[in-house]
């Protein structure tokens, strides 16, 4: 037995080498297995490949063991790469926390997912991972969302916040818009742990990039440590000779150093030396190794050393700044892959995986066999899951939310102004709900009309500022920053904004206290943000995101800020109402009923669509009688409402409109009732909600089709104009309700500067192509 006494701050503890290295070689071969098992022995009938990555757990694997049997705690959290996933299994599988049926089961329907997910993964998962660069990040966003809560509400204050994550994914432009943020340098809760295997999906990583990123972090503030070689390595290079190796190994490319490893002895004496200053004493010192030393030496990386590895996170831990790993391994160490620059989705063949059992101290007849009960290792993983064990999470119940906060909309607003105006109704009518909001903008507060909230509810910030122009009278919007402010302001960066949502919507199942996070982007940026706030979304995190202004009416901005497509994006993504209502009253009553969605079991995220042109609210006719309200209500919240019905008789047209564009379709409605042709409008506030409806009717989705007889019944059916401020193919699914025929109106082509009626003539949106288009329909 190797027993290493590892110093930390206080004493030095001894670390169980050969044990730790025994379960190492057991967590090696259930990766490996889970992976080969789900692409050589469990029948696929489609025949397509199942894939895995056995290479990239295979380096994965030294950092894992020695950061979870030996390092972490029950309050760290952990966002394992998503080609680790079955390190992960494994682990959890060692610890009594996978059902061994799942094993079986890698990629299969309702079995282990591709990548970790906190949402379909059987076992333990802290964070999904699946989308690269993302799942690192998540870290950040979920160490301030602690804090947050934990300065507001009783919740424990979560231990580290640790990323695995692979070097590939310091390409990702989502990691350093995240760690430039100027919260993330205070953030000394974070470790992350590079895995430095330097190859990427396709091929080697060229270059030795690996010092120029430890600057980079370093110039974020971060504390860095590099773990580079092993204990071998470093004792060879206090031998003669062995400056030599270190400057030859130091000053290799990457690819040079991959071909070592698929090199055999004969081989690798030859290449190893090279033809630079010290190739003498570097041959005399390979020469004094016998081949098995030799092939050891070159594969000794810091990555594979359990105890450097585990001192290197107790440095860590000593440090106050937000720490970052570096440790070299090896993609597909100890597989027949190992060194390949194409292994990253390569499977070790039938007889490669039998052979590797006998050196893993496995067996490949009884590949899911745990450690003897009476054994060292099995007491190791025994005392594991005791000291990761969590306890159970009490969920509170978010405070219920209002019919309404008892506004009265009148005269001329536009949605966005209506926005702004919610929350201080909000904090008079529903204190205790409007204490769980909790505001976030990429540096566009102000402009997305949240001034009045900030205001009242104040900047968080973990560190109290200064406000130096508390005192000016000519500053409307007071820049209170402390630990009690319910805003929180980030830099301009899309993707960060929606990672903090995510992270923020998740507090409800990680910590038992729901929050509620509305967060604003200007409309057009909503598909720079996308892809990380659809994964925020599957991870489990509910949310507001609001997008304001939006479409062709941000007339003079011109077409680099027109947004035509979100509102398809709203009606295509998951787990997320989509909104777009015209008048302040509808935006009211959807906004509470979003707000009732959030923070529990079974919520939804919502998605508004918001505009800056002012509508004359009096179009809504909202009526006063309390039953006509409560049937306006509730059309409004199920997706659209008959605003107007024709004047007698059943309609020979309809005119359906979304947003902004209502107004014109007034106006339009007017002068074809004037002329003569009946004609109905209906007003949609979520078409994402109808189209759900529709769905419903055919039998192919979940939701109430009883909304589409009350908005489109068969008796009313009439061809149909839809009009909207974005792409006229997000209503043309209206005609498939009653089978008629449909003339959609919309903005299909970039925008341009100028003003509002010139564009919307330009697009087609105004109200004389609204009339026109209802001409053209009729028999």
């Amino acid at each position: 037995m190797m027993q290493v006494s590892v110093p930390t701050s206080d004493a030095a503890v001894t670390i169980d080498d050969d044990l730790l290295g025994h379960v190492q070689d057991r967590v090696l071969w259930l990766a490996t297995s889970i992976v080969h098992h789900a692409n050589k022995v469990r029948e696929t009938p489609s025949g397509v490949k199942v894939g895995g990555h056995q290479a990239s757990s295979a380096s994965m694997v030294g950092i894992m063991t020695a950061l979870y049997f030996e390092h972490l705690a029950a309050a760290d959290r952990v966002s394992v790469k998503p080609h680790a996933a079955p390190v992960l299994h494994a682990i959890n599988y060692l610890l009594g926390r996978l059902d061994p049926a799942y094993l079986t089961e890698l990629r299969a329907f309702k079995g282990l997912q591709s990548y970790p997910s906190r949402i379909k993964d059987p076992d333990p998962v802290d964070f999904s991972t699946g989308s690269v660069g993302i799942g690192a990040t998540a870290t950040i966003w979920s160490a301030i969302a602690n804090r947050y809560l934990a300065d507001h509400f009783e919740a424990p204050r979560a231990g580290r916040e640790i990323a695995l994550l692979g070097d590939a994914e310091l390409d990702e432009g989502a990691i350093w818009e995240a760690l430039v943020d100027p919260m993330v340098p205070a953030l000394g809760e974070l470790m992350w742990v590079v895995d430095l295997n330097r190859q990427s999906l396709d091929r080697i990583v060229p270059d030795i990039a690996a010092g120029r990123i430890q600057s980079m972090f370093e110039a974020a503030g971060w504390h860095t440590v590099v773990v580079k070689y092993g204990r071998f390595l470093r004792e060879l290079f206090a031998r003669k000779g062995g400056e030599a190796l270190r400057r030859r190994i130091d000053g290799m490319p990457n690819e040079e150093y991959q071909r070592l490893l698929r090199a055999d002895a004969a081989e690798l004496r030859e290449r190893l030396p090279g033809s630079g200053r010290g190739r003498r004493d570097l041959e005399k010192l390979v020469g004094e190794l016998d081949d098995a030393e030799l092939a050891r030496a070159i594969r000794d990386l810091g990555g594979h050393d359990l105890v450097d590895l585990i001192e290197a996170f107790r440095a860590c831990d000593r440090d106050e700044r937000p720490s970052v790993i570096f440790a070299y391994t090896i993609k597909a160490r100890g597989l027949a892959t190992e060194g390949h620059p194409a292994n990253h989705s390569a499977l070790l063949s039938v007889e490669e995986w039998k052979e590797l059992g006998p050196r893993l101290g496995a067996d490949a007849a009884d590949p899911w066999a745990i450690f003897p009960q009476d054994s060292p290792e099995a007491a190791l993983c025994a005392a594991t899951a005791k000291r990761l064990e969590r306890p159970s999470v009490k969920i509170e119940e978010p405070p219920p939310a209002p019919v309404d906060v008892g506004r009265v909309h009148r005269g001329k607003a536009s949605t966005q102004q209506a926005f702004g105006r919610f929350f201080v109704d909000l904090g008079h009518k529903a204190p205790e709900l409007a204490e769980r909001v909790v505001t976030v903008s990429p540096d566009v507060g102000t402009s997305t009309n949240l001034g009045g909230w900030i205001n009242h509810a104040g900047i968080w910030n973990p560190h109290e500022r200064v406000d130096w122009f508390a005192d000016d009278t000519n500053t409307l919007v007071r820049w209170r920053e402390d630990k009690q402010g319910r805003h929180i302001e980030l830099g301009i960066a899309e993707v960060n904004l929606v990672g903090m949502l995510g992270e923020l919507g998740t507090t409800w199942s990680r910590d038992g206290q729901p929050l509620l996070p509305i967060g604003t982007l200007y409309d057009p940026f909503v598909s720079r943000a996308l892809e990380p706030w659809s994964f925020g979304i599957y991870a489990g995190g509910q949310s507001i995101l609001v997008g304001t202004p939006s479409g062709i009416s941000l007339a003079p901005e011109g077409g680099a800020h027109q947004s035509i497509s979100t509102p398809s994006i709203g009606i295509g993504q998951p787990g997320c109402v989509a909104w777009e209502p015209a008048f302040g009253q509808d935006l009211e009553w959807a906004l509470l009923d979003a707000l009732g969605r959030l923070g529990k079991p079974g919520g939804e995220s919502a998605y508004f669509r918001l505009s800056t042109r002012p509508i004359d609210q009096s179009l809504a006719a909202t009526p006063e009688d309390r039953q006509a309200r409560d049937l306006r209500r509730q059309g409004a919240l199920g997706g659209g409402y008959l605003l107007r019905a024709a004047a007698e008789g059943p309609p020979a047209v309809a005119l359906v409109a979304m947003g902004v564009t209502v107004a014109e379709a007034c106006v339009a409605h007017d002068e074809l009732t004037a002329a003569g042709i009946a004609t109905d409008l209906v007003v949609l506030t979520s078409a994402d909600l109808v189209f759900r409806a529709l769905r419903a009717r055919q039998g192919l989705a979940e939701g109430d089709p009883r909304l589409l007889e009350s908005i489109f019944p068969a008796e009313r059916a009439a061809p149909i104009v839809t009009v909207l401020d974005g792409h006229p193919h997000a209503l043309a699914f209206l005609s498939a309700i009653n089978d008629t025929p449909l003339a959609p109106l919309g903005v299909d082509d970039f925008g341009q500067s100028g003003d509002v009626d010139d564009l919307y003539r330009y697009f087609g949106i105004d109200s004389e192509t609204i009339v026109g288009a209802a001409a053209d329909l009729l028999p």
